[in-house]
Formats: C-alpha cells, sequence, structure tokens
C-alpha cells in the first residue's frame, strides 16, 4: 500500500512540473497556427516567457518572435494577467497563482530546416520557431498534443516519443527543441538494422514507385556510413527518423538533429530531387555521429537565445562534407568517374580564394553566426574574406585522408577513433582534442605538423601529389586567360555582379563590384558572349583595354588577363597497379 501511495504521489509530482504544449492549424491555408501552452508549478515569482533568437544545427540568430502575435496570457482560473516586454523576445509575467498559460497566433511560411511552414499541404515544423519557453524550467519533461487537420489526412512525424493518439513526450527542453515535425499526408519507408528502427517519411508529390526507388538509396547510405564508424549510434528510443519534404513551397535545406533530420528541396523525385537531393541525405545522416555525438564543446549547452560560436566546425561541417559524395561513391549511387570529377569545384573555391590570408579553418569556423543563413542589409567582402568551413574542412578531410593513406592509414579509422573516445560516451571535445587523438592514431609528431601548418596556419598541402598516388591528376590549363570578374549583362553595358577577387587582374586594373563596363580595346559592349570570347581567344599576359562607369564617371583602364588558376580533377587512364588499388581502397563500397 505505501509502495503504491508513494508511486502515485510520484506520477502527480512528475504530472505537475510537465510543461503542456497544444498546437492546431484550422487556419493553415493563411499560414497561422495556434498554440496554446502551461507551465504549471511556477515557484518564481516573475516568469519570462521566451521565443528562441537560434536553432540546434544553426549558427546564426533568426528573430522567431517576430512571427508571433495575438498573445494571451491567463492563470490556473483562466484570469487574464498583465505581461510587460522587457526585450524584442521575451514576455515577463508577475502576479500569476502558480500556473501560467499562454495562446497566440504564429505564423509560418518557409519550410526548411531553420523556420516553420503552415498551409494546407502541410504543418511542417521546427520547434525554436513555434514554441515559446521558460527558461528557468528548461528541465522539465514536455508533452505536445498536435492537431493534425483530419480533413487533409495529415499524420504526425518527429522523434518525439509517441505517447497516446498524437500527444508526444520530451524529457527536456532541449530534446523538445532538437525535435522537428512533419505534419502531412506522407510516404512511410522503413527498416531495421542491428536493432535500429530506420523510417524515411517523405512528404511529396511523387509516386510510390519513386519513393522506394529512392528509399534504396537511403539503405545504401545508411549501410556505407555504419561501415565508417563501425557500428549506428544508440538512438534514442531505438529510432532514427528522416524528415524528408520535397515540395514546391518549401525550400532547399537540410537540418540534423539527434535522432532525426531535417531535408527539404523545391524539386520532387521526378523533378530531378532523385539525383539532385540524395547528396543531402548523405550529409545530414553523417551527422548523427559527426555533430550529434562527436560533439564540439563550445556548442554545449547549446543557447537558444544568443548565437552558437565554435572552433571546431571545419571538423564537424567539413569533415561531414567531405564524406557526403564519397559515401555517395561507396554506395554506388554515383560513379568513381563523377566523384572525381565533383571535387574540382569545391578545391578550386578554397585553393584559389585570397581569405586564406585572413582566416584559418579554426577562424573561418567562427564566422559562422554571420554566413549560416543570417541576413544583413549591408555589404561585405565575403568574396575575399571568407571561406565557408564546408568547403574548408572538405578539401582539409580530403588531404588528411590521403596523407594517412601514404602511411598505411586512413580516415575511415581516424573517425571510428574520434567516435570511440568522443561520440559514444557524449564526451565534447576541443579542438586540441582532435588533434590529440590523430597523435594517438598516426603520431604525435605527425599530429602536430597537420595542426601547425594547416587548421593553426591556413597552409594547403602538395594536392598534386597526394591525388597522383590514387591515380587522379590534377591539372591547369597555362593557355586559359583569366579576368576575374562576375558579370551580369544588361541594356547598358556588363554589371560586375559581386567583390572582384583580390590579386586577379579585375581586381588590380581597379575593377569593383557595382562597375558598368561598356567599351572592350574601344568597341562597345555588345553581349555578355562576345566578352567572354574575347578573353577565351587571348592568352595570358595579353592587355585589353576596358572603358566603364563608376558611380555615373565614364573611366577607363588596362587589364593584364593572367593563366586561369583552376585546376581539374580526372582519373589517369595510364594509373599503375599500385594506384589503382589504393584509389580501389579509398572508394569501394565498404
Amino acid at each position: 500500500m505505501r509502495l503504491l501511495l508513494a508511486l502515485l504521489l510520484l506520477s502527480f509530482t512528475l504530472q505537475a512540473q510537465t510543461n503542456t504544449y497544444d498546437i492546431s492549424f484550422k487556419n493553415a491555408v493563411h499560414h497561422e497556427a495556434v498554440v496554446k501552452a502551461t507551465f504549471p508549478n511556477i515557484k518564481t515569482k516573475t516568469v519570462k516567457l521566451q521565443m528562441s533568437r537560434s536553432s540546434p544545427g544553426r549558427y546564426a540568430l533568426h528573430e522567431f518572435a517576430k512571427n508571433v502575435y495575438s498573445v494571451k496570457i491567463t492563470n490556473s482560473k483562466g484570469d487574464e494577467l498583465k505581461y510587460t516586454r522587457p526585450d524584442p523576445y521575451s514576455w515577463e509575467i508577475s502576479g500569476h497563482d502558480g500556473t501560467v498559460n499562454v495562446e497566440y497566433t504564429l505564423f509560418g511560411n518557409r519550410g526548411d530546416g531553420t523556420y516553420s511552414q503552415i498551409d494546407e499541404t502541410h504543418a511542417h515544423l521546427n520547434m525554436p520557431a513555434t514554441f515559446m519557453y521558460v527558461d528557468d524550467i528548461q528541465y522539465r519533461p514536455i508533452k505536445v498534443t498536435f492537431q493534425p487537420r483530419g480533413d487533409l489526412n495529415w499524420k504526425v512525424a518527429t522523434q518525439l516519443k509517441a505517447l497516446k493518439g498524437n500527444t508526444f513526450y520530451a524529457p527536456n527542453l532541449y530534446y523538445f527543441m532538437d525535435s522537428p515535425t512533419e505534419i502531412s499526408d506522407y510516404d512511410l519507408r522503413e527498416f531495421d538494422l542491428d536493432g535500429k528502427h530506420i523510417r524515411f517519411v517523405l512528404h511529396h508529390l511523387g509516386t510510390e514507385a519513386e519513393v522506394d526507388t529512392y528509399f534504396e538509396k537511403v539503405k545504401k547510405i545508411v549501410e556505407q556510413e555504419k561501415a565508417v564508424y563501425g557500428e549506428l549510434p544508440d538512438y534514442d528510443y531505438g529510432e532514427y527518423t528522416f524528415l524528408a519534404c520535397y515540395m514546391p513551397n518549401a525550400s532547399g535545406d537540410g537540418m540534423e538533429h539527434r535522432n532525426s533530420t531535417i531535408l527539404t528541396d523545391t524539386e520532387g523525385l521526378a523533378e530531378g530531387g532523385m539525383e539532385n537531393n540524395i547528396g543531402t541525405v548523405s550529409h545530414e545522416y553523417f551527422h548523427s555521429w559527426n555533430v550529434e555525438r562527436i560533439r564540439p564543446a563550445d556548442l554545449e549547452p547549446f543557447k537558444f537565445d544568443k548565437a552558437n560560436m565554435s572552433d571546431a566546425l571545419w571538423f564537424a561541417e567539413g569533415f561531414t562534407s567531405y564524406y557526403t559524395n564519397l559515401i555517395l561513391c561507396r554506395a554506388g549511387i554515383i560513379t568513381p568517374e563523377k566523384y572525381i570529377s565533383g571535387l574540382t569545384g569545391t578545391f578550386n573555391y578554397v585553393w584559389n580564394s585570397p581569405a586564406r590570408d585572413y582566416f584559418n579553418p579554426i577562424e573561418m569556423s567562427r564566422q559562422a553566426p554571420f554566413v549560416d543563413a543570417a541576413t544583413s542589409v549591408d555589404p561585405v567582402n565575403r568574396e575575399n574574406t571568407f571561406i565557408s568551413y564546408y568547403s574548408y574542412g572538405s578539401v582539409l578531410g580530403l588531404a588528411l585522408d590521403l596523407i594517412l593513406r601514404e602511411k598505411g592509414l586512413n580516415l575511415d579509422d581516424f573517425m571510428q577513433k574520434m567516435w570511440k573516445t568522443y561520440g559514444k560516451p557524449e564526451v565534447a571535445y576541443q579542438v586540441s582534442d582532435i588533434e590529440e587523438t590523430l597523435g594517438d592514431y598516426a603520431g604525435e609528431a605527425f599530429a602536430k605538423a597537420f595542426f601547425d601548418k594547416y587548421i593553426y596556419k591556413s597552409e594547403m598541402p602538395d594536392y598534386k601529389e597526394l591525388l597522383q598516388q590514387v591515380g587522379v591528376v590534377l591539372s591547369q590549363d597555362d593557355s586559359k586567360a583569366y579576368l576575374g570578374a562576375s558579370l551580369k549583362e544588361t541594356e547598358d553595358g556588363l554589371l560586375i555582379s559581386r567583390n572582384t577577387a583580390k590579386g586577379s587582374p579585375a581586381y588590380t586594373a581597379g575593377l569593383d563590384s557595382g562597375d558598368l563596363i561598356t567599351t572592350l580595346n574601344g568597341s562597345p559592349v555588345t553581349s555578355l558572349d562576345a566578352f567572354n570570347s574575347t578573353i577565351e581567344n587571348s592568352k595570358p599576359g595579353d592587355k585589353l583595354s576596358i572603358g566603364f562607369k563608376s558611380y555615373q564617371k565614364d573611366e577607363k583602364t588596362e587589364v593584364k588577363l593572367s593563366k586561369d588558376p583552376a585546376y581539374s580533377f580526372s582519373i589517369d587512364e595510364n594509373a599503375g597497379k599500385n594506384q589503382l588499388k589504393e584509389r580501389e581502397n579509398w572508394l569501394k563500397t565498404k
């Protein structure tokens, strides 16, 4: 009897300290949802309700409070409570009776990994963009009830733990905020691997046969990424869910979460998505190890009211980017030829960027709050000062993999060591821990040299030599001329649409973004094609006379064309047996 009473008392206590949410979508046609929340057993005199300013997986501020209105706050009896606004994203209440209820309208019309979209095709919910919270009680359990539109055949898909009906559970605020939810008439495919349940949810306009074909690719990605780490993560509740939305009203994106990922794009599977969207699946699923569990210490604890800056995104995002297409190749989704030629764009972007004169990979990572879907109206000089940590880290991941292979080692085994040391036990790491782990794996002197040159400084490895060992040719066309300006055709001439690259012929000649090229060698510029044809028929070292307008003033300059700095990657048709063997070991299915 005493045990029963104790259990009843515990159940009552937990219930009294559980925050609850309810969300409905009667006015979905106009992108509105109604959210109701109850925060019981409040012990503090003053309560501050907040909307998030950031979101798990993003590193910039997004100010979700801007889409909240018609706020009504009451106590347990339904009496309306007055509130103040201490800042743009908070509502402060005093004079409550221990319970605070809030009801508000949410507007949402962007379907991606950061925001929420509500219309009559779906309710696509990113939790920080949707729900108010109370920071002081963030460790309480949460129950949320979704009210799907029965008339639209909506169903709920989420990593949250299912309770009864459309009510779901989260153990705390962070898990709740990290649990995006797709509510729609979606298709579902699922399979089991090593005792884990993998679900693929797809909201789209295509056919069942297309889903089946795409799902087979997803399965191969899961298997090949598991092979890198040697095992699947221990997913909470034993389940991982892909939440894909390939709809015309969605926006292209991908966003990792602990036991799920959001995958969005405008292209359906029949409109190019079968090939173009699968890379995002590879990238985001790799994050279920690298980022979600092999976790940078400077992202812990995650703060919903500020930007979260990390030194390690070159590894967390960049090495994940390196594996994105490598996994597609190993899974047989793309050919080795396509994978190798596809390295070209990322490599040229990083190798030829003047930004390495300003920031190393760590400092590039620290730029994330300014670039990760962040918005601003003032012009910036990113063309010359910033390299995406995705791309920078991807190129460094390629180098490290090839360098390790020279030593009879490989990046897969190093990532597995990071997994066993930091990911599986969920011990957050510092950048210095990556170096130390590399030292344990490949030798302390090797790790120190790699980090000193390429992580703490901005030097670049000898890729030409590294690629030779796997039978890949890195080459340039020495006869091709280069200007270094992005041009857009207008009625009055060619507009320089971006900042010119530092050190390029255009930059050296004083041409800048916003200038309008009107003449070339004394003749009017009539089209972009004709201008490009002149460049293509020129040689490095040739001089061109360019007339242009700058701030409405006619100007002239002389441009001395340089050699095109772009490289190309190709398979060496004359590769030897050892090179062929090394390439096979690198790219083959595991």
